[in-house]
Formats: structure tokens, sequence, C-alpha cells
């Protein structure tokens, strides 16, 4: 009987070393049938862990970010050259003061291999509003905003 390259991920351990292998799969220029099957087995056993393993709609877009941040070793530096806009950017949306466009979260699902909706849901942002324009006190105020 043939021993199977891959099976359902029981341990962080090997939840790692597969999200390892599926970045060097997909990086790689040439990819062969066994090469396409690999990718699309090792998506569908991460996602699957993923989803018992994560509670994604525990958290808010911006601290799922981050700790997708987190776990792939993604500095806010090289997320800003993945989406394509300015550093300083990607540090208001980690700081809560702006939001995630609809291209951005795109962007970020196709990348962590997740669904958009994750990214895609109502939290907080913080705005700074002077509370009068001869005083250098700034009132913090919360707002909703709906990506």
């Amino acid at each position: 009987m043939e021993t199977l390259k891959y099976k359902i991920i029981k341990s962080r351990k090997q939840y790692n070393r597969y999200c390892s292998q599926l970045e060097a799969l997909l990086s790689s220029s040439r990819k062969s049938k066994a090469t396409k099957e690999a990718i699309e087995l090792l998506t569908f056993l991460i996602e699957k862990w993923d989803e018992e393993h994560h509670s994604f709609h525990d958290l808010d877009p911006v601290q799922l970010l981050r700790s997708l941040m987190n776990d792939h070793h993604i500095k806010p530096i090289a997320l800003a050259e993945l989406l394509g806009v300015s550093k300083g950017l990607v540090s208001d949306i980690l700081n809560y003061k702006k939001g995630l466009s609809k291209e951005m979260i795109r962007k970020l699902a196709d990348t962590f291999k997740i669904s958009q909706e994750a990214f895609n849901r109502q939290y907080d942002l913080i705005s700074s509003v002077k509370s009068k324009p001869n005083h250098s006190r700034v009132a913090t105020s919360v707002r909703r905003v709906s990506v």
C-alpha cells in the first residue's frame, strides 16, 4: 500500500510545515500536474485546520491581519509591498486609523487563503479630531466602518 504524502493536520508543528511547503510550491516557477494537485490538497488541509482551530469570527479584521502577519512572519513593510500601498497606509490600518479597501481585502484573502468575509466585517476606527481650534488637545472619537 502506498504511503500518503500529506495527511490531516493534527498539530501546530505539522500545520506550520505544510504552510511552508505550500509557500514553496506556490513560488515555484514550473508547476506540473502533480505540483498543482499538491497545492490544491495542501490548501484544503490548511483551510480545514484554520476553520477548526482559528476563531476568525472572534477577531476583528485588524486583529486577524496582525495574527496572520505574525503566523507568516510578515513585517508591515512587506505587507505594504504585497498590497501595493504605502508603509504609512499599512501603519494607519494596523492602528485602526484607516479601513481596508475592497482590493486590499481581495489580495489578503488570496495571499492567506481564507475567505474575504473574514476581512470584510465591521470594526471600529479611531479618528483624531481637534476639540477646539485654539487648543492643541486632541479628542479621540470612535466611528463604525464597514468595508
